[in-house]
């Protein structure tokens, strides 16, 4: 008969953002743990509250079920000798797995035959099993910052103070960090008991909620939302949905009760984000908006227990939010007093990273990379200007008191100073626009100088780490160059920019090289070598946006070789789109078949031969068969038309003309020897190969697309 598992982990409060990855990793963890003992259930889930990570787990089955397993032991030529009698290897091997040599299987892997030991291991009680598997759960979870505490060994995320661990309505016979597991648990800190029996997992949330835990972190996530939005209503507002804060306050309580404060309506005099910033940010509070979408003087926030006198409590945060808001209105008005031009200049005893110089020398090199950027793209002189002084202006808040206070409004409080300068509007909003993307997903820069700005900044970072070598590596990037990465080819394939990143690369790599300290001039990595680098990190976020539009790796494949290699990420898009496309017209299977039959004869032709490849030119004399002739007649009037085509980028058209040769390429490989003994028949031949190969050589390789 199958019975409920409750496993309870009571800890000192746990930071709100270490509870969902953790929830995550113990239910992975528990299914594999579960699968791999031959333990079946109905349903298994994991809870989580500041104070608790609870397992629970229903119809968990009383027995494990039956298994076989099998063990891989020694190739058979090493397992037996030449008179066909177990060696040591074999003897040895069938030792460890308790079996005789005689009760041995062999199987074959690519070819070669190994020695494998199938034994049958009868499930134990679930009750034996537990008491080793759950201890062995918490061992394996992954925390940030682990602690210890006493004498204790063992590490965890926070200090554990109890252990509840049942099965059915048995306690299971166990301790985890130097705490027996029992059947008591402890309610909310402040309204709950502290020693509440559970007789069952089956009453285990109901008997916590008696207590004021809601244990269920789907329920309390609902309750929050729910209860926000009718005090949002009942001050005559709303709040945006913000599924962060949601998650955040989530974990921050246990038993949640929303409520509402008021501030100063003078504070809405200064920008909304400045307002928001210390609600959101630093107190975890909603702002309420009206219904024409401006700020109302009131916040929301949720307190962790009942509604016990909560017009004490909001008079607290109140207390709390309007010191955080004057100290805002004052940095803000401190700031307006400032000139942008001379916080600008101040950059220069700043030091942006001791490797690369300073955050002056930086603004420099992001108004060349924009300049040439805003060249490169056709900026007419207007857009040039504004390009370039947004350039100027883009890291000047960075001196200024709010982004000292609030480094979260960068970029986003410069608009606002720009636009209270009198700058230009376009380059007030670049400013602003240059920080963005800033995740996945979010928005881009709208205006030309913004975009140029933001590219600048971004491969002006990821150009500078990488040529001191501070590469990011599988766990570590802690100057968010992915993200910035990232960014750039956002915003290059959604605006369709041909843009040659590897001259940009350059063009960084001899500023770089004038603006690092001395003792790091001879370190920098500015070759051909470190730009390779850099576009493949590039390549790696492109390939990402195209696999998000339906791209295959084939394709991928493909296209590495032309544009992503160039470091045009929009052109490689560009034809990573066409041949996504086109690989599904009825002709596509004859073309990449007779492509790819050629590429693979050139491979052939050179890997036999030792030598590069022969020069692409065909000797019409020695086109000897009939086949051969029409093909060359065929191919030279489709190169005329699809080079035109490659230039102009249209793709599709020219992958249409390109097909437009397959019945002569079947006609020729079923007329005539190509790798013939005749070494200048072979040559010439494999020249007229490399002459088809070529005609598509600019979209992308066609012999790496599969069927």
């Amino acid at each position: 008969m199958a019975k409920d598992l409750l496993w309870e982990l009571g800890v000192e409060e746990v930071p709100a953002r270490f509870l969902p990855p953790v929830i995550k990793q113990l239910k992975d963890l528990a299914e594999e743990a579960f699968r791999a003992a031959g333990l079946s259930y109905d349903d298994l889930r994991v809870l989580a509250t500041p104070r608790r990570l609870t397992l629970l787990v229903t119809a968990l089955a009383e027995k494990a079920e039956d298994m076989e397993t099998e063990a891989k032991g020694p190739a058979v030529k090493v397992a037996y000798d030449a008179a066909g009698q177990p060696t040591k290897a074999l003897l040895g091997f069938c030792r460890g797995q308790g079996v005789e040599p005689d009760q041995v299987l062999t199987k074959q892997i690519k070819g070669v035959d190994y020695i494998y030991a199938v034994k049958k291991v009868t499930g134990k009680q679930t009750v034996e099993l537990l008491p080793e598997l759950l201890p062995s759960l918490a061992d394996r979870l992954y925390f940030p910052k682990p602690q210890r505490w006493g004498y204790n060994p063992k590490k965890f995320i926070r200090p554990i103070r109890w252990v509840v661990a049942l099965f059915g309505e048995d306690v299971i016979d166990m301790e985890y960090a130097g705490v027996k597991a029992g059947r008591v648990s402890r309610g909310h800190r402040d309204l709950g008991s502290d020693c509440i029996t559970i007789a069952s997992p089956a009453v285990y949330a109901e008997e916590m909620r008696k207590n004021y835990v809601m244990v269920d972190q789907d329920e309390r996530r609902a309750e929050c939302w729910k209860q926000i939005q009718q005090v949002a209503a009942d001050l005559g507002g709303s709040v945006k949905e913000d599924e962060e804060l949601l998650e955040e306050v989530t974990y921050l309580v246990e038993w949640p009760t929303a409520l509402s404060g008021r501030f100063e309506e003078k504070y809405l005099q200064m920008p909304e984000e400045l307002v928001v910033t210390p609600m959101r940010e630093h107190q975890r509070y909603f702002p309420v908006y009206a219904k024409d979408g401006g700020l109302l003087p009131n916040f929301i926030t949720v307190r962790n227990g009942d509604d016990y006198h909560l017009n004490v409590v909001a008079e607290g945060n109140e207390k709390v939010l309007r010191a955080r808001l004057a100290d805002a209105e004052f940095f803000y008005k401190e700031d307006l007093k400032d000139d942008m031009g001379a916080n600008v200049e101040k950059l220069s005893s700043v030091v942006f990273h001791e490797r690369l110089g300073t955050s002056r020398q930086k603004v420099d090199r992001i108004i060349t990379l924009a300049k040439e950027i805003g060249r490169i793209l056709g900026f007419d002189r207007e857009e040039m200007a504004q390009t370039e002084r947004a350039a100027y202006l883009a890291k000047s808040d960075l001196e200024s008191k709010v982004v000292y206070e609030f480094p979260e409004l960068q970029g986003i409080i410069g608009e606002y100073y720009a636009n209270a300068a009198g700058e230009d509007p376009v380059v007030a909003q670049a400013i602003r626009e240059h920080y963005l993307p800033r995740f996945a997903g979010d928005e881009l820069p709208e205006t030309k100088a913004g975009m140029a700005v933001a590219l600048a900044d971004k491969i002006d970072s990821i150009a500078g780490f990488f040529a001191v070598g501070m590469v990011p590596t599988g766990s570590q990037d802690p100057f968010a160059l992915r993200r910035a990465a990232s960014g750039c080819t956002q915003i290059i394939i959604s605006n369709e920019l041909d843009l040659p990143i590897r001259d940009l690369l350059k063009l960084d790599f001899d500023l770089l090289a004038t603006d690092v300290p001395e003792d790091q001039k001879e370190k920098l990595k500015t070759n051909n070598e470190g730009a390779d680098s850099i576009l493949q990190f590039f390549q790696q976020r492109a390939e990402n946006v195209m696999s998000e539009h339906g791209v295959g790796y084939d394709i991928l494949n493909a296209v590495n070789r032309v544009g992503l290699r160039r470091g045009d990420l929009a052109g490689a898009f560009r034809r990573a789109m066409v041949l996504q496309k086109y690989r599904a017209n009825e002709g596509f299977a004859r073309l990449r078949a007779g492509f790819t039959r050629s590429a693979n004869l050139i491979r052939n032709a050179v890997g036999a031969e030792q030598k590069e490849a022969p020069a692409l030119q065909v000797d019409e004399a020695l086109l000897v068969d009939a086949s051969e002739r029409e093909l060359y007649q065929e191919l030279q009037q489709v190169e005329t038309r699809v080079r035109p085509l490659c230039d102009a980028g249209d793709f599709q058209a020219a992958l249409e003309e390109a097909a437009k040769l397959t019945p002569y390429i079947d006609s020729f490989f079923d007329s005539v020897m190509v790798l013939d003994k005749d070494e200048k028949l072979r040559n010439n031949r494999i020249a007229l190969l490399e002459r088809i190969v070529a005609l598509t050589a600019d979209i992308g390789d066609i012999s790496q697309i599969v069927e």
